[in-house]
């Protein structure tokens, strides 16, 4: 196990080099600039398309707008954004948080692209259904001869979807916040029994396909952001007091890098901090990796500038928002100081550093409901990437490997399956970000005549 370890964390590292950091963050800046800041100047016009103001049942597509976007958030806002966020402060202290804002930021323009792109060149697959995200646009909008390009992209997209990630911190809390607490005995047995059960859980809803995976996703979605704001609130009023010195910290600490404790990167700790929070930032909202237009991608809309603004929504909800919250719960109770926790235990600290008798209980609560819905969706992106490889018909059988999977993750340790699945996105973000950047003018094109419509009506 070791070994893997060591094999896995230097595949990680060595695609998360430099190249990787200019193509994601330089490449949405880029398009940040090329749209004019486009993306923010309509969120006003994005909630509005959110709340179903221009929902034509008529529309090509099988899930509204507020669907897609709670099915995409519904694999986003996941462990990322409690695991995620506890790694990258116990690791490089509060000034991790400011670059996976950075992150998010940027993130938006790309995610305004890809989703844009995901619906301007849908395809039909072999079953003749029309379908979205990445593999499709790089076929549809550059040509046949870029087909590698396309098969990179959904290869790696069958390891990235994989659930480990989500299983394996999930079995972690349950043991820590629920198990040993109440003496009883964890390890493989025991882990295997979570594992089993999840396996029946998530069999029931990913066997349903997209309409019941998006269904679910509606529901459980914003009721667990609710309940998550509402705790974290409560902790945030119980330490008021530090709240101003702890975000400040922020920003002072993105930049000096005091708390960072991993190897440098280009030859300085700064560098490493920065490094961190974009993976971390990239782990949590998947901007520019290419989950998300793989569900915007099935919208019920006709209008890709319209899907695109949605999508938008995704890293401000997922890393300005929910992510934010954890960082400031794990910062002022100064329970990243004083324990040596990592992950989901971590922000557990957290919440019993406030609530004794129940905090931990509660943030179980949300951690289960933030986990199980992140396995629905990324069922349904690993079954897309499936199909475009060996046809529809055969897509069922990623539900085997998945399932597979859900019991392996249950089984090994957090480093092995956080670096398995950092690397792979990364594989994944290359594909997208390459063939977003060069359809990127298709876009600006489309932009014009759609804001022509919106005034008329």
């Amino acid at each position: 196990m070791n070994q893997l370890e060591y094999i896995v964390n230097a595949f990680s590292n060595f695609v998360w080099g430099l190249p990787l950091v200019i193509l994601l963050i330089g490449g949405g800046l880029y398009l940040l600039v090329l749209s004019r800041f486009l993306p923010f100047r309509l969120i006003g016009h994005a909630i509005g398309v959110l709340r179903g103001k221009y929902d034509d049942p008529n529309d090509p597509g099988q899930i509204s707008h507020f669907k897609a976007l709670t099915t995409a958030l519904s694999s986003t806002i996941g462990m990322g954004n409690i695991a995620g966020v506890a790694v990258a402060i116990s690791v490089g202290g509060p000034g991790a948080m400011f670059w996976m804002w950075v992150s998010a930021i940027v993130g938006m323009s790309t995610k305004f692209f890809t989703s844009t792109l995901a619906i301007m060149y849908r395809g039909k697959d072999s079953s003749g259904e029309l379908q979205g995200g990445p593999m499709y646009f790089i076929i549809e909008g550059l040509g046949k001869h870029w087909k590698p390009l396309a098969v990179m992209f959904s290869l790696f997209g069958m390891v990235g979807a994989l659930p480990v990630v989500n299983v394996n911190q999930l079995t972690q809390a349950i043991n820590d916040i629920v198990l040993i607490p109440n003496g009883v005995e964890v390890g493989l047995k025991s882990n295997l029994v979570i594992a089993f059960v999840l396996v029946a859980l998530t069999s029931v809803i990913i066997l349903g396909g997209l309409k019941r995976i998006s269904n679910a996703a509606s529901k459980m979605v914003p009721s667990m952001v609710l309940l998550y704001f509402v705790l974290v609130l409560f902790i945030l009023i119980a330490n008021y007091d530090v709240v101003p010195k702890y975000f400040l910290m922020i920003f002072t600490d993105a930049f000096s890098a005091n708390n960072f404790k991993e190897s440098p990167f280009l030859g300085g700790v700064l560098g490493g901090l920065i490094l961190l929070g974009i993976r971390r930032g990239a782990f949590s909202n998947e901007a520019g990796i290419g989950t998300a237009p793989m569900a915007h991608g099935a919208a019920k809309t006709d209008e890709p500038v319209r899907e695109g603004l949605v999508a938008m929504l995704g890293p401000a909800i997922d890393t300005l928002v929910v992510c934010t919250l954890t960082a400031l719960a794990i910062l002022v109770t100064g329970v990243w100081e004083t324990t040596s926790d990592n992950g989901v235990s971590l922000t557990a600290s957290a919440f019993s550093h406030v609530m004794p008798e129940y905090g931990k209980y509660l943030l179980m609560l949300c951690v289960l409901i933030f986990s199980v819905s992140s396995l629905f969706s990324y069922a349904y992106y690993g079954t897309k990437c499936m199909s475009f490889i060996v046809g529809a018909e055969k897509k069922h059988y990623y539900n085997y490997i998945y399932i597979v999977s859900i019991i392996l993750a249950a089984t090994t340790p957090f480093s092995v399956m956080l670096n398995l699945i950092d690397g792979t996105f990364a594989l994944m973000a290359i594909p997208t970000m390459v063939a977003t950047l060069i359809l990127a003018p298709k876009v600006i094109k489309e932009i014009k005549p759609y804001l022509a419509r919106i005034k008329e009506d």
